[in-house]
């Protein structure tokens, strides 16, 4: 189910999917964890963004997702973006990024035109996964939308276009009449790098700290009362400084596999008494501290 589906309770025949936190490049945990884990047979495998990029192995981390076919399901993150605008020289690399080698592939073409094709946002049975977070004033049906109405876009022969205009800090808080690239922009700012926001849903970009560097009035968007997708599970990450956040209707991932702490997964089942967390350790992969 992606971005344009609507939601809808109904279970489906697969197992619980089992959700990463962000790769980031760091192949070796990847790989223990998941054999750690040890998915039964169809059991969908659920990444919440950020496959690549600043861990020593990008393209094989990269590969490795590709080759699990359809049991794959990635959202994009906002490195996995960044590649993208590399390539299509919107952006310089930056220091730290391990990206090289997937543009330099003999079959680069290929993997980035499989990344450009990755959702925003997924949805299966009462859970949503998007990469950083989605805004109080967005319920999951809306999510959707503007995620599809993204994701489109970045798909259309025209993407290069719409990727060199999602950058910017601005508009910071939802207007529903927004229209065209501002729109766009809002939408990719929130689904892939929102952390703290107030209560009319203004988002804040000072910081990427923990929970005591909110600024004051501000607080993680998923803490603002009357949040309204507070009836359904949203599976995220981004958020490294925060660590893993473990809640009935929550499930942050990213605990800093890059950093040199752990990679996550957790088993979504809608029972929260019956999900599981399994964990690695990631001291191989760690690189210096610079932001997320």
């Amino acid at each position: 189910m992606t971005a344009s589906t609507a939601p809808t309770s109904r279970f489906e025949p697969h197992p619980p999917p089992l959700a990463f936190g962000d790769l980031q490049g760091c192949r070796t945990p990847f790989q223990q964890l998941l054999a750690k884990a040890a998915p039964p047979a169809g059991t969908p495998l659920w990444f919440a963004g950020d496959l690549i990029n600043r861990g020593a192995e990008s393209l094989a981390t990269l590969r490795d997702i590709i080759a699990l076919g359809d049991r794959a399901v990635p959202v994009l993150g906002n490195h996995d973006l960044h590649l993208l605008s590399v390539s299509a020289g919107i952006r310089k690399s930056k220091k730290g990024d391990t990206i090289d080698d997937i543009l330099a592939a003999p079959d680069a073409e290929d993997l980035l035109e499989w990344v450009r094709h990755r959702p925003l946002a997924h949805f299966d049975n009462g859970m949503l996964m998007v990469h950083a977070g989605v805004l109080p004033q967005w319920d999951a049906a809306l999510t959707l939308e503007l995620a599809d109405e993204l994701q489109r876009a970045l798909r259309a022969p025209t993407w290069k276009e719409t990727l060199a205009g999602l950058y910017g800090n601005e508009p910071n808080y939802w207007k529903p009449g927004l229209k065209g690239i501002e729109r766009l922009r809002l939408t990719c700012t929130v689904l892939t790098r929102i952390r703290f926001c107030n209560l009319d849903g203004v988002m804040d970009f000072s910081t990427s700290g923990g929970l005591d560097s909110a600024p004051a009035g501000y607080m993680p968007w998923f803490d603002v009362p009357s949040r309204k997708t507070a009836d359904i599970t949203v599976v995220y990450g981004h958020w490294a400084a925060l660590g893993l956040t473990l809640r009935d209707n929550l499930i942050g991932l990213d605990s800093g596999c890059v950093w040199g702490d752990k990679l996550s997964a957790v088993r979504l089942a809608s029972n929260p008494a019956e999900r599981t967390l399994t964990q690695v350790d990631c001291a191989s992969c760690r690189v210096p501290m610079n932001g997320n």
